[in-house]
């Protein structure tokens, strides 16, 4: 079998802010696996914040053996963006090669279009009204916070899109005491959900803490060897691909997750169709999907995703799986 990897990028629609910078493209990396007649591809974010590089995770995957297994994948890389693209091409190579799509070979129902939250850059609270009112028709946003000034973008928010489900991300930025001091403002503004407010690791600060908003667990969250460490902190589970390491430990880490109490939520880095497109089959039933990447690019992949008023659908045949 043959293995390719290429880094791609794709120009973002407009300038996207978190607490830790600002990027005007997504760099991505596409692995294409060849048997001689059939193809497979996935696409992975390789993440500074994990010690990632475009470089780093290139060099793991090409030093896995050619004739690599989804099973013989698990020892042979970690958990991280480059077992995700190997693993996820995988999975679609084998579904070419059978005719069948990923969801029948993992015995899964076929999906159905989940909505998905829109992401709010951070900037000033005016920008961020102007943002909310112009995407006020989008049933569910999320605002990306984790500063000294959060109280009024928020409320910058609430103002231009007053109907919309809201969601938080503070993206480690804060501290106990500060979760404690916003929350009651946050359920006073309605905030559904609160994703990874303090950093990772600094979270036994959640233990016995009142949560009147759920609190989700992203950074501290993984794969299923990271759930007993999420007890009594969280409520919720973000479950990125480019953290599990693939859709195989995706959705045993939605099971596991599911059988121990949390609810899920289903994440993305910010990449193209390609890689949201195994994350909608993990998405079915989530409490939150969250799989805009394609939704901020300005450029996309052939046969993209279809979003529309029911949300992100599955992927055509064509694009994936």
């Amino acid at each position: 079998m043959k293995i390719n990897v290429t880094a791609d990028v794709f120009k973002l629609a407009q300038v996207f802010t978190i607490a830790r910078g600002s990027r005007t493209e997504a760099k991505v990396l596409t692995v294409r696996l060849q048997d001689g007649v059939h193809k497979g591809w996935g696409e992975c974010v390789p993440y500074a914040r994990y010690g990632e590089s475009l470089e780093s995770v290139t060099e793991q995957i090409m030093g896995l053996p050619r004739d690599v297994t989804r099973a013989a994948l698990y020892d042979a890389l970690p958990a991280g963006a480059a077992r995700n693209a190997v693993d996820c091409a995988l999975w679609d190579l084998e579904a070419k090669r059978s005719g069948r799509r990923v969801w029948e070979l993992a015995g899964l129902p076929a999906p159905k279009p989940e909505v998905t939250a829109y992401t709010l850059s951070l900037d000033t609270p005016a920008a961020m009204q102007a943002q909310a009112a112009e995407h006020a028709f989008r049933p569910l946003l999320k605002i990306k916070l984790g500063t000294p000034d959060d109280m009024p973008r928020l409320e910058a928010v609430r103002a231009g899109a007053p109907k919309s489900t809201i969601i938080v991300d503070a993206n480690e930025g804060w501290s106990a005491g500060v979760y404690a001091d916003l929350a009651p403002h946050l359920v006073r503004l309605g905030v559904a959900l609160v994703e990874q407010p303090l950093p990772a690791g600094e979270d036994d600060a959640l233990l016995g803490m009142a949560r009147p908003v759920p609190v989700c667990a992203d950074e501290s969250a993984h794969d299923c060897a990271s759930l007993p460490e999420l007890k009594g902190k969280y409520d919720v589970v973000n479950i990125k691909l480019d953290k599990t390491g693939g859709l195989t430990e995706a959705l045993a880490l939605r099971d596991a997750a599911l059988a121990e109490g949390y609810q899920v939520m289903v994440g993305c880095m910010v990449g193209s169709s390609l890689a949201m497109a195994p994350a909608t089959l993990v998405a079915q039933g989530a409490l939150i999907t969250d799989l805009d990447g394609p939704l901020l690019l300005a450029e996309d992949r052939d046969q993209p995703l279809t979003f529309d008023a029911a949300g992100v659908h599955p992927p055509a045949a064509t694009l994936w799986g």
